[in-house]
Parts: structure tokens; sequence; C-alpha cells
């Protein structure tokens, strides 16, 4: 169950909740609510391993991006080799080698470019999901928290009057 599952269910648990008569309060089931907490704590590492996953996929991006280059500049070497055999071949060779060689360094570069800003795109993504996350959890928590003070705070009211 991610994040937002359980942050809807919060949402309907208090929807569902009944009223308190004489204040605008609302009594919800804790056990409930905290089965509901406890799941955000058992999720909120796999939000984590995604984060983490997103790393190595950068990484692994990387990787693949160096191996094509590395595979992209032999090539240009092994064109370059067979193209020498005269003088002017050799001179044409070279030139074609280092424009290959730049084309794949600029394209390894623009691979990993993209790679960085995408990992940079996911984590800001990832980052901003668990804030908002963690910020609806907080909100609804302290609400609660509000309410059963508020709840306590009005029958020990009651009591006391008598």
């Amino acid at each position: 169950m991610n994040m937002d599952e359980i942050l809807d269910l919060m949402d309907g648990l208090l929807d569902k909740s009944t009223s308190v008569p004489f204040s605008n309060k609302r009594v919800i089931d804790c056990e409930q609510m905290r089965e509901y907490v406890d799941t955000i704590r058992v999720n909120y590492p796999a939000e984590m391993k995604k984060a983490k996953s997103t790393a190595r996929d950068r990484e692994k991006i990387i990787a693949e991006a160096n191996k094509r280059a590395e595979e992209i500049i032999k090539k240009a070497e092994e064109r370059a080799k067979v193209l020498v055999s005269e003088q002017e071949i050799i001179k044409e060779a070279g030139e074609l080698a280092n424009d290959q060689l730049k084309r794949a360094k600029e394209q390894a570069d623009s691979i990993v470019s993209q790679a960085v800003e995408k990992d940079k795109e996911i984590r800001n993504a990832l980052a901003t999901k668990i804030n908002k996350t963690l910020s609806d959890a907080e909100r609804v928590l302290t609400r609660n928290l509000n309410e059963v003070a508020a709840t306590k705070e009005a029958v020990l009211g009651i009591g006391t009057a008598e």
C-alpha cells in the first residue's frame, strides 16, 4: 500500500467519524488510525528503497553511456586502422577518427548529462512526494491530537462542573 492510499484511508476514517455533541469535534477509531500510522512507518522505507533504486538506475545509465562511448570510439579507431594504407588515406583516416571521437564524446557527455538531469528530476519528485505525504500525515495527526485534547478538556470540564 503506498502513502497516497494510506492517506486516503485516513481521510475516509475522518469522514466516517461521529460528531461530539455541542462541539465541532469528532470521534475517530484510534486503533484504526494507529494502524494507518504504523503502515506509513512500514511503507516509508519502501519510498527510500525507490530512491536508492533510482540512484542505482542512474549509475547503470551512466555506465551504459560510457560503454557505448567506448564502443563508438573503438569503432572509430578500427575504421581508422582500415583506412591507413597510403599517405592521403592516413590523413583522411585521422580526421575521420577525430571527428568520430569528438562526436562520441559529445554523445557520451549528452547521455551522461541527460542521465544526471533525469536523476535530479526523479530525486526532486520523490523528495516532494515524501515531503507532501509526511506533511499531510503530520497535519492529520496534529488535527486528531488537537481534537483528542479538546475532547479530553471538554470531558474533564463537564466532570468538574457537576
